[in-house]
């Protein structure tokens, strides 16, 4: 799921894991949550890309033991 051959979705799985670790970067050094500083304390907003970046995460998981389909028809794909 990484590099120019990558669809949609993997783009924006991948942006959502990276703004999901920048966050809780911030949250462990600086006790900064940007989410909720952007989107509000647990409003349904923040809940919805808290989801999200969740979501993101199974999806980043599951990408190391399958290929993306559009990686498999690209050839890029060694599994």
């Amino acid at each position: 799921m990484t590099g120019s051959n990558c669809c949609a979705v993997c783009k924006i799985v991948a942006a959502l894991v990276i703004v999901g670790a920048l966050n809780w970067g911030l949250v462990g050094a600086f006790h900064i949550d940007l989410v909720a500083k952007a989107l509000g304390d647990m409003t349904t907003a923040s809940r919805i890309v808290y989801g999200l970046i969740g979501i993101a995460g199974i999806a980043k998981i599951a990408s190391c033991f399958k290929c993306c389909p559009c990686q498999k028809k690209n050839g890029t794909c060694s599994s």
